[in-house]
């Protein structure tokens, strides 16, 4: 692999998906198969770009040269340009959504990607967006991919209509407005007292930042600090995320288990980034908050597990503790290897997008589906925007051995969640526990509670997944016994053996976030990387505007 041509695939997550979206777009709905064929073709040709990505900073971190890369869009340079930056934590999540994108897809072809219109569209758009929030370099583009991210999430929220999704679908729509809200304001204050969003260059302005304009710079941090958390879903912000996740269909609940992820993921980037560090005023700026906030965010997730009723708000409130447990972790100071945290979300997101498929599956026994055709059409005098009929051959065949199937993959999905032994769940709250037992000085007492909340979430999950596994697996019931195909069993066991894979290649997985955190301490990496990118890392289109556009002497136009 040229150095040219890896330094190109850093933005083929984002190009990929959005030419498939805008293509299918041109396609009628009818045109199912041909759709489903561009979306898997895709997501399967970002996967593999995103192992390439991963696999060359494996390559380089063994042969001791920096893995941080930065692209230039048009050649532009990073202060004035769009810039993508790829280094362990991005490609690293890079990888993951892409895992989890491809599993989503291959179960929604089973019925749900005809259940309402341009699914594959909005599909592969929320997929550009959450690609593009992990690669940006600049806090406005990182709003801009927020919003793409958001927008097609909300058409997603409704794929399949009904009453419960319209609902739910409302106040989503209401809350991520008001969390783009803040997210606006907040780069505003921060622009206006340091001229630039871009991250490299605000980790070389914030501490040098005193006077008048620290409180308004402070402002708007913490505004924009509460755009995240309202994303990453911490209490009391979260209240929004259990409803509306469990009333969207099952592959795009699947899909959203990462989208809490991508708020984790901006706090961890921009905190380490701004904040790490003895670097004056803005050392460890808001600590207190993510460890404090977190912790009720945790104890909120309890009382949600053990109050819920429904598998989809266990579900629901599994990823309001996972995201508690990943912003105290952070919050609780550099004593916390960051190595473990990592871990930690990696396996907790792949259980919960596993259990989100496999809880359609399992309550299939007892129930029929949630998705009512509608009454009008919704886009053509044939479409009813319900799931479509299916012959009786198309059914297909009862497995005997279905429940033991269904069985074996809810009590692994309940293992990994509830973090019980001997599998990744368990790897990464044990680690993190262990880094909270290190810890010293004011922080240490609160760590103690941190440790028992940790816990009682595990004890409350085995709670309610063994008192819902119960009334649906293992109690005699009468009603016939569930239809399983192959197309929604598979992506759920792809989730389960990558979870067993990180049991077993603990070792390596470990090693390898651990790579991950040092990176993001290399602050001086960072920055270097992105700033001192050389030219030619972006279109040689861009290169001969840039050139006739800002000669030298000249000011280069605003972006």
């Amino acid at each position: 692999m040229t150095v040219a041509l890896a330094d190109h695939l850093i933005v083929l997550p984002i190009l990929l998906p959005l030419l498939a979206g805008a293509a299918m777009l041109l396609l009628d709905e009818r045109r199912l198969a041909a759709k489903r064929a561009i979306s898997l073709a895709t997501v399967a040709g970002v996967l593999v770009n995103n192992l390439a990505l991963l696999l060359h900073n494996i390559a380089a971190g063994f042969a001791g040269a920096p893995a941080t890369r930065a692209y230039l869009a048009g050649d532009w340079p990073a202060a004035i340009g769009i810039v993508m930056v790829a280094d362990w934590l991005s490609v690293m999540m890079l990888l993951l959504t892409a895992v989890l994108a491809l599993c989503a897809l291959i179960y929604a072809t089973a019925r749900w990607d005809g259940a309402g219109p341009r699914f594959h569209s909005l599909f592969m758009f929320q997929l550009m967006g959450i690609n593009g929030a992990f690669l940006t370099g600049d806090l406005f583009n990182l709003f801009v991919f927020f919003e793409v991210l958001l927008a097609a999430s909300f058409g997603l929220m409704l794929h399949g209509s009904g009453v419960l999704r319209v609902r739910a679908g409302l106040h989503y729509v209401a809350i991520s407005i008001a969390g783009s809200l803040l997210f606006l304001i907040g780069t505003a204050l921060i622009y206006s007292v340091t001229g630039t969003l871009n991250m490299a260059e605000l980790a070389l302005q914030l501490p040098a930042t005193t006077g008048s304009d620290l409180p308004l710079l402070q402002s708007g941090i913490a505004v924009l600090g509460l755009a995240f958390l309202l994303k990453a879903g911490m209490w009391p912000l979260g209240f929004w995320l259990p409803a509306t996740y469990s009333a969207a269909a099952p592959p795009v609940a699947a899909l959203f288990a990462i989208l809490s992820k991508v708020g984790v993921y901006a706090i961890l980037r921009i905190y380490l980034l701004l904040f790490g560090g003895n670097l004056g005023w803005s050392a460890n700026f808001g600590e207190e908050w993510l460890l404090y906030g977190g912790l009720a965010t945790i104890a909120f997730g309890i009382t949600g597990v053990l109050a819920a009723r429904s598998l989809t708000r266990v579900a629901g409130y599994n990823l309001i503790v996972s995201s508690g447990t990943l912003l105290a972790a952070i919050g609780a100071g550099g004593g916390v290897d960051l190595g473990s945290i990592l871990y930690y979300l990696v396996s907790s997101t792949l259980g919960l997008a596993a259990f989100y498929l496999l809880i359609e599956l399992v309550e299939r026994r007892r129930t029929q589906a949630d998705v009512h055709p509608v009454s009008e059409p919704v886009f053509d005098d044939e479409y009813t925007g319900g799931l479509p009929q299916q012959d009786e051959s198309e059914i297909g065949v009862a497995i005997p051995a279905t429940i033991a199937i269904l069985g074996g993959g809810f009590i692994f999905c309940a293992l990994i969640l509830a973090g019980l032994p001997p599998l990744s769940g368990f790897i990464g709250k044990f680690a993190i526990i262990d880094g909270l037992l290190r810890l010293s000085g004011p922080v240490a007492g609160t760590t103690w509670v941190l440790v028992a909340l940790i816990v009682a979430s595990g004890m409350a999950t085995l709670i309610a997944t063994t008192r819902a596994g119960i009334d649906l697996l293992w109690e005699p019931s009468d009603q016939p016994q569930p239809v399983l195909h192959l197309v929604e069993a598979a992506p759920v066991g792809i989730l389960l053996t990558i979870c067993l894979g990180l049991m077993v290649f603990a070792g390596p997985v470990m090693r390898y976030m651990d790579r991950t955190s040092q990176s993001l301490g290399d602050r001086q990496g960072y920055v270097e990387a992105v700033l001192a990118a050389p030219a030619g890392r972006g279109g040689a289109l861009g290169a001969q505007t840039r050139g006739a556009a800002a000669q030298p002497g000249e000011q280069a136009p605003p972006r």
